[in-house]
């Protein structure tokens, strides 16, 4: 018996090819797993941004706030966040340029971090507000 001429793979090309395609495959997985670090770090920010929103929105709720701090903790899907507000005086006496002195200005600052990820940089908005009444000099 004679042996054929076959077309087939050889055992070393198999193994070549494996081992290509298993190089390709631990790129796609390592590709997958920073997106999904990518994913989490967005829904911890976003859950920090609408965290101070809130905050910022209670300390407004009452209308012209009060210079104070507060701070404190909230959890959030199994997430500790800590959050801080802070309200200054924002006024001093210096003129605008339209010749009128803004008396009883406020500067509202809300800070937010992750207590689980302490590396990370905080969340901080800042809003200025003002009484109703503006008096002229």
């Amino acid at each position: 018996m004679r042996l054929r001429d076959t077309r087939a793979f050889t055992l070393i090309e198999t193994v070549a090819a494996l081992a290509v395609v298993s190089i390709a495959l631990l790129g796609l997985l390592q590709l997958n797993l920073v997106s999904i670090r990518v994913a989490d770090k967005a829904q911890t920010t976003a859950q920090e941004v609408l965290l101070a929103q809130q905050k910022m929105a209670e300390a407004l709720e009452a209308g012209f706030p009060q210079i104070a701090s507060r701070s404190g903790v909230v959890e959030n899907d199994g997430r500790q966040f800590t959050w801080r507000t802070e309200v200054t005086d924002a006024s001093g006496s210096q003129r605008q340029s339209l010749g009128v002195r803004l008396d009883r200005l406020r500067k509202l600052s809300v800070e937010v971090a992750c207590a689980d990820n302490p590396g990370s940089s905080p969340i901080c908005l800042t809003t200025y507000v003002a009484e109703r009444k503006i008096r002229e000099l």
